[in-house]
């Protein structure tokens, strides 16, 4: 549990009125005791933090405090301090009191230093971050993942396939934080246009977040370390640490166990967990992650262009002399008036009139919705007359179906084992045998008796006539042998 002991409100002195001096007061502390210049072999008296908290609360300048109503019995009126050290030690105070600082005594020399507590120098760091101001190589994350694989797979050390489980993580959170941060950065940009100053202000936030934070940061990010490019490579290095020995796997099973024996439900395997999420947060930050930060990106700078474009709107109509000459058109009689309109008109009337290139028009087509008809309707008994009609249509279409089977057929039977005949000499039956003499020279097309038999028709110079066909062609149909 957190809020236990000395952290029941461990989050108080931030939530008080003057939650921003605390904030840069713990800040520069950790700046001191942890950045680049600090001296790790020197631990910080009262004295000391004291100095530290004064300078912080220099550099903040005249805050607002938030005029709430206070609970803690020490705010209980509204706190009036006569210099920045009696401010200092109040935030001193509050500090130790809810657990961000600790009070240690050297036994040997019986002085106080006063250091930070295990979770006050945890969210110190993360309110450090917060400014975005420290460097962070973020895009590396993605080439340590595969590294830490890669170390992994070579040397069989379970301390490398946690880094690697660990950086894999922080590429989905990484890409989380620059969405956010963009999409903060467009909303200041919208906030900041309200007058010329502020929209310069806001082009000139633009240009240095494109030269200190997009070329450093985001544009390696979608090039050089992008989670497309080394996708497949991470993949390929968890397939082969998969298909290593069994005594490999049972080693690195063994280790997880031992060390991380929380990690995931203990009737699974602890080693294919630990590749699965790697390979999840590697689908995850290439399928929706980096889409989402390609449009978060597209949004600001479309945002910015507008303000660009603003920019050059306002600078030049504070060049034009519109308002000027309006102004002195207002004040003319009306013959005057009339007299300048006309002067204006015959200045401009020799201008040329553009005609919009058609190519350059497209019209795109709304895609028209489908009506579903949703209505039940009640089942009827059919009606006899109308399966009447339907078995009667269905007797006519049979009765008027022809295949080449079927003339096949019919010729074969005219034959009578012989190999010619004539079409005038066709016996006629019956519909289907009429339809059947009528198709009966098609069968010079169909070629697939055998193997050796085939039909062949030779047209006649004579004209034939009978009860149905006043007058057709004759043809001449035999049934030969090929070689």
């Amino acid at each position: 549990m957190f809020f236990i002991d000395s952290r029941q409100q461990f989050f108080k002195p931030l939530v008080s009125k003057y939650r921003e001096h605390v904030g840069r007061c713990l800040t520069l502390l950790y700046n001191r005791q942890y950045g680049a210049n600090a001296d790790y072999g020197h631990s910080l008296s009262r004295e000391q933090v004291i100095e530290i908290f004064e300078e912080a609360l220099i550099q903040i300048g005249d805050v607002p405090t938030l005029n709430d109503v206070e609970t803690s019995e020490s705010e209980g009126q509204d706190e009036r301090f006569k210099s920045p050290r009696e401010h200092a030690s109040w935030i001193l105070k509050q500090l130790i009191e809810f657990g961000w600082i600790e009070r240690q005594v050297d036994p040997g020399t019986l002085k106080s230093t006063f250091p930070f507590s295990r979770f006050g120098r945890l969210f110190s760091q993360s309110l450090l971050e917060s400014d975005g101001q420290q460097i962070r190589t973020r895009h590396r994350n993605t080439r340590n993942t595969l590294n830490a694989l890669d170390a992994f797979a070579n040397r069989g050390e379970v301390y490398d396939l946690l880094d690697a489980f660990d950086y894999s993580e922080r590429i989905v959170t990484d890409f989380t934080d620059v969405v956010a941060e963009l999409e903060e950065k467009k909303r200041a940009l919208v906030q900041e246009m309200e007058s010329q100053q502020l929209v310069q202000r806001a082009a000139d936030q633009f240009f240095e977040f494109m030269e200190k934070r997009f070329q450093p940061d985001i544009q390696v990010r979608l090039s050089a370390d992008s989670v497309e490019k080394h996708r497949e490579d991470i993949n390929k290095r968890i397939r082969s640490i998969r298909r290593k020995s069994s005594e490999f796997k049972s080693n690195a099973e063994r280790e997880l166990r031992r060390l991380t024996p929380d990690l995931c439900e203990h009737d699974q395997s602890y080693l294919l967990y630990v590749l699965e999420m790697i390979e999840r947060r590697m689908h995850n930050a290439a399928d929706v992650m980096l889409p989402a930060l390609r449009s978060a990106l597209h949004g600001f700078t479309k945002r910015a262009d507008i303000i660009i474009r603003q920019m050059s709107f306002l600078t030049n109509q504070g060049n034009s002399n519109l308002v000027e000459i309006c102004r002195e058109l207002a004040d003319l009689d009306t013959d005057q008036y009339s007299d300048r309109l006309e002067n204006a008109a015959c200045s401009v009337s020799g201008f040329k009139l553009g005609l919009i290139d058609p190519n350059h028009i497209k019209i795109n087509e709304r895609k028209s919705q489908a009506s579903v008809d949703s209505s039940v309707a009640k089942v009827q008994s059919p009606d006899k007359e109308a399966q009447r009609e339907l078995m009667v249509q269905a007797m006519l279409d049979q009765a008027f179906v022809l295949n080449n089977q079927g003339i096949r057929d019919y010729v074969m039977d005219t034959l009578k084992g012989g190999n010619k005949l004539y079409t005038g000499e066709l016996a006629i039956r019956d519909a289907q045998s009429l339809i059947a003499a009528a198709h009966a020279i098609e069968v010079a097309a169909i070629n697939n008796l055998s193997s050796n038999l085939t039909f062949k028709v030779t047209r006649l110079n004579t004209i034939g006539s009978n009860e149905f066909y006043r007058a057709f062609d004759e043809h001449e149909i035999e049934l030969i042998e090929t070689n």
